[in-house]
């Protein structure tokens, strides 16, 4: 544990939350937030927040609210859900609401309109919210009564997590992709390893990323069980930022004898495409191993907040170029947000994938939580681009989904089964 050396990441961050000069894993700090977020789960803070006698949000301009889950609302008790969010908005003044029309993935808003910046501590009612500690923040999912007192007091009280720390070197090879390490070190960590911990990422191989492949891996610390997953800002971090940042950045660095619980060593040279098979995110094979079982797919799935950004849904369109989706096959496409839709109308995207076969839907959480569009009947198999393919997370808890990248998604749904992308480039 890190007692008498430097400090971690999460451990800085958390430090300057409860105004303390340092902290120790294990130890409780009531932290000031920096950015609440709430979605339709979010509805369910509303009780709470009115039964302990609050009126008023601590500030306004730090909560966002997004509808992501079901857009436009498909059931009753969506509606509703939706409803109580509106009402609550107005009734408290809440400036920064995401409602249907200018909507998006949760996470992707926050993303890509700079709601969380370096040093930050994030929370949100979702447990995604993880993927927001790319910016070099703590971001971490909460439930809806604990949501219920940040609205009301600005302060959460949580405990300082130990830290595992994945570094990480070599180059990708082609076809091989951030989704295919962050399934790689998931085999390693698997579903528990990281529970209640904080998972920072470093190395060249991180360094060398995007924002938006940042994105992807710490995204996918929730399926490790994380409390959060980090990567130290950089040039990278401030460039994303610089034009779109809505409050000052405050960032911080590990020390370089940071204590670490347990720290892994990640070499990508040489490294397949991986993919994660039923019925779990950590039951992870190299590709081309699970490639020459001739899996037949029923569904394909490109989006949800792991994978469907426009960076994700040109890849695809690229492979998509000039290919038919497989007869037999129900190609999904959905994107993370308004934006990224406009985005792909512009540049031809959609029209790439409605020529080939596929379905290229509004922006939501679609497909990937089974409670939307895209549900698979009992005996069905799915390759997506999401992060979990626990038993019934897309319907029936017979179905079975098998978690890779895009590219290998796409190259799925071309081939009528599970494919190597690498084929196709």
């Amino acid at each position: 544990m890190n007692r008498a050396g430097g400090a971690t990441l999460a451990e800085k961050i958390l430090a300057r939350a409860g105004g303390l000069e340092r902290v120790v894993p294990g130890q409780i700090v009531e932290g000031q937030v920096d950015l609440a977020m709430m979605h339709e789960q979010g509805a369910q803070t509303v009780g709470p927040f009115h039964q302990m006698g609050a009126t008023k949000v601590w500030d306004p301009d730090r909560v966002v609210i997004a509808i992501d889950h079901w857009v436009p609302a498909s059931t009753e008790g969506a509606a509703v859900l939706h409803r109580i969010l509106r009402k609550f908005a107005a009734e408290t003044n809440l400036p920064h609401f995401y409602d249907v029309g200018r909507h998006g993935i949760c996470h992707q808003i926050l993303a890509e309109n700079g709601w969380v910046v370096p040093g930050d501590l994030a929370v949100g009612t979702d447990s995604h919210t993880n993927m927001l500690g790319a910016m070099g923040a703590v971001a971490a999912g909460v439930g809806p009564t604990e949501m219920a007192a940040v609205l009301a007091l600005g302060r959460l009280w949580l405990r300082v997590p130990p830290t595992i720390e994945v570094r990480t070197r070599g180059a990708f090879g082609k076809g091989v992709t951030a989704k295919d390490l962050v399934l790689r070190i998931l085999g390693e960590v698997r579903t528990t390893g990281a529970q209640y911990k904080a998972v920072e990422y470093s190395g060249p191989t991180v360094r060398a990323l995007s924002m938006p492949e940042r994105f992807t891996i710490c995204n996918m610390t929730t399926e490790m069980g994380a409390k959060t997953g980090m990567v130290a800002p950089d040039a990278t971090t401030f460039d994303y930022l610089a034009k779109i940042a809505k409050h000052p950045m405050h960032p911080v660095a590990p020390d370089a004898d940071a204590g670490y619980e347990r720290t892994i060593d990640v070499d990508v040279d040489g490294m397949p495409p991986m993919v994660a098979c039923p019925y779990s995110p950590d039951n992870v094979r190299p590709l081309p191993d699970v490639v020459r079982e001739h899996v037949k797919v029923d569904q394909a799935f490109l989006g949800s907040c792991t994978n469907a950004r426009i960076e994700d849904l040109r890849e695809g369109a690229a492979l998509m170029k000039g290919e038919k989706v497989a007869k037999g096959v129900r190609f999904i496409v959905s994107p993370a947000s308004t934006k990224i839709y406009d985005e792909c109308l512009r540049e031809g995207i959609i029209e790439t994938f409605t020529e080939a076969g596929a379905v290229f839907t509004n922006s939501s959480c679609s497909a990937c939580f089974g409670g939307n569009m895209g549900i698979l009947a009992p005996d069905e198999v799915c390759a997506s681009s999401s992060n979990r393919n626990f038993p019934g997370r897309m319907g029936p808890k017979e179905a079975r989904i098998y978690l890779m990248s895009p590219a290998a998604v796409v190259a799925s749904a071309i081939r009528g089964e599970i494919a190597d992308p690498r084929e196709f480039l």
